[in-house]
Parts: structure tokens; C-alpha cells; sequence
């Protein structure tokens, strides 16, 4: 009977560990969250074109996720009265790290074509997938 007790409760910790996301996986899905939110509070009329990333090679994907990352402070809300929200939500993604591989990148933030604010904000959310 014992035996049977400590299997049960060993079985159901180890699947209790399994379950449990990393922390970098939730503050990564906290981040596309924010970048969900940021696509409704960001004005995209009379707005900055902003270099987009699409589609970077691996060893180039430190540059990207830093160009996006000034992109990010180049943002400006659509309206006075979210202004708190939309700051929150900058400062939370500006926190995201990404380490450098170490390889060399030959296009540099300005080689990518310039999109609308929405747009730049979906292609930031394509790449945090």
C-alpha cells in the first residue's frame, strides 16, 4: 500500500513538472501578447515607416530582434488617453533579450524595406513565433 501511495505521488509530481511552462516561454507569450495589444493602441495614420525585418536568416536574427527593438521606441499612441497603457506595453517589450550568436550579419537594420506601424508590429509578432 505504501509502495502503491509513493508511485501515485511520484507519477503526479513528475507530470505536475512536465506541465509547468519554462519562464522564458511565458515571458516570451507575455510579449506577444503586448505586441497584440500594441497593434490596437498605435497610430498607424501620419505615423513613422519603420525597417521591418522579414524573414531573417538564422545568424542574422540578433539584428533583427534589435532593430525591432528601436523600432519599438519609435512607436506613438493613437490617442492621449492610453498613453499609460501603450508605455507599459513598450517597456515591456523593449525588455526582450535575445543573445548574439556570434555570426556575422550582413544586412544591417536600414537594408529592410519600411512598412507602416500595424505592419511592423505583425512582422515582430512573426518573428516572436
Amino acid at each position: 500500500m505504501k509502495r502503491m501511495i509513493i508511485f501515485c505521488m511520484l507519477f503526479f509530481c513528475s507530470t505536475m513538472v512536465l506541465t509547468t511552462a519554462s519562464p522564458r516561454t511565458l515571458k516570451y507569450k507575455q510579449i506577444q501578447k503586448k505586441i497584440g495589444d500594441l497593434e490596437t493602441m498605435v497610430k498607424d495614420k501620419d505615423a513613422e515607416l519603420l525597417h521591418t525585418p522579414e524573414n531573417p536568416v538564422e545568424g542574422c536574427l540578433y539584428t533583427a530582434v534589435t532593430c525591432f527593438k528601436k523600432g519599438i521606441q519609435k512607436l506613438q499612441p493613437v490617442s492621449s488617453q492610453k498613453t499609460a497603457e501603450f508605455t507599459k506595453a513598450v517597456r515591456t517589450v523593449s525588455k526582450l533579450t535575445y543573445r548574439d550568436s556570434g555570426e556575422q550579419c550582413e544586412s544591417a537594420c536600414e537594408s529592410y524595406e519600411k512598412k507602416t506601424p500595424k505592419e511592423f508590429l505583425k512582422g515582430f509578432a512573426n518573428l516572436m513565433q
